[in-house]
């Protein structure tokens, strides 16, 4: 038994009570070597882990669950707020698995291990889900200029892309690629396309079956609508608004710049759930 408790003073006769709680006696501190009664309580460690589950907007999910399985036997769930904010209690030095579901949307899993240290602990973790009716995002996808070669920044995001159908097996999607309002229409859609299938072809090469992906290139065709974290983060433009080629004409080169970068993007979307399943 580690310090407090144990001291380079002579301490004897330690007695157990309820819980982890007791007494001994000990000269530590005193002079004249006379011995003492003392008292101990180890409290209760306090180790949780909490976050936050959002939509890929940034939305709070209200009502996700949040299960967390851990390999000493652990199962526990908790219910986000309305904030999607959750807790949950953890043990020390445990290997958990968890996994984010709400109705509507794509499960995410993730996985780590609590510290083993005597102290309180709080782990923080956040989940982000896919909507399965609307398309979703996905950020830090990066081409070279001009071309359909995937820029090699853009591989944390195609992991986590793949990552999400790994823990989706009945999932189908469309993988959709789209450009800004530069150049003909015939070419940015030949350009959508060709980086919409280098997408695909990095997901085949992460193990996901190619008959779970689609991919489309629409071009110019469908400009982005300013959604609330987009409003969020760029306040100049209205949320709800259109960023097609006649409101960008009227802005400022400036902020012409951010609605044409905004408007070339890669997005999926869930086209089934039910690959496989019967």
């Amino acid at each position: 038994m580690g310090k407090p408790v144990n001291s380079a003073g002579d301490d004897f006769a330690i007695t157990f009570g309820e819980g982890e709680s007791g007494f001994f006696s000990s000269n530590r501190g005193d002079r004249r070597g006379y011995d003492h009664i003392y008292s101990f309580v180890l409290p209760d460690l306090r180790i949780s882990i909490g976050g936050h589950v959002t939509d890929r907007d940034e939305e709070p999910i209200g009502g996700a669950v949040v299960r967390i399985v851990g390999d000493d036997g652990t199962n526990r769930k908790a219910v986000a707020r309305n904030d999607g904010s959750f807790s949950l209690p953890l043990q020390r030095g445990v290997r958990y698995v968890m996994l984010a579901t709400a109705p509507g949307y794509l499960n995410a899993k993730q996985e780590f291990i609590s510290d083993d240290a005597e102290e309180d602990a709080e782990y923080a973790v956040d989940f982000m889900l896919a909507s399965l009716t609307r398309p979703n995002v996905i950020d830090n996808i990066f081409y070279d200029f001009d071309k359909a070669t995937l820029r090699p920044e853009s591989r944390q995001a195609l992991d986590s892309l793949a990552q999400v159908l790994h823990d989706n097996p009945n999932v189908t999607i469309e993988l959709a690629a789209h450009t800004d309002r530069k150049g003909s229409e015939e070419y940015n859609v030949a350009l959508s396309q060709r980086r919409a299938q280098s997408v695909i072809d990095y997901l085949i090469a992460s193990g996901i079956d190619k008959e779970r992906l689609k991919p489309v290139g629409y071009g110019e065709s469908q400009p982005k609508r300013v959604t609330r974290r987009l409003h969020r983060l760029y306040p100049q433009f209205a949320e709800g608004d259109v960023l097609d080629e006649e409101y960008i004409g009227r802005l400022d080169e400036a902020n012409q710049e951010i609605a044409d970068q905004i408007n070339r993007r890669t997005e999926f979307q869930v086209l089934s759930i039910d690959y496989k399943m019967y």
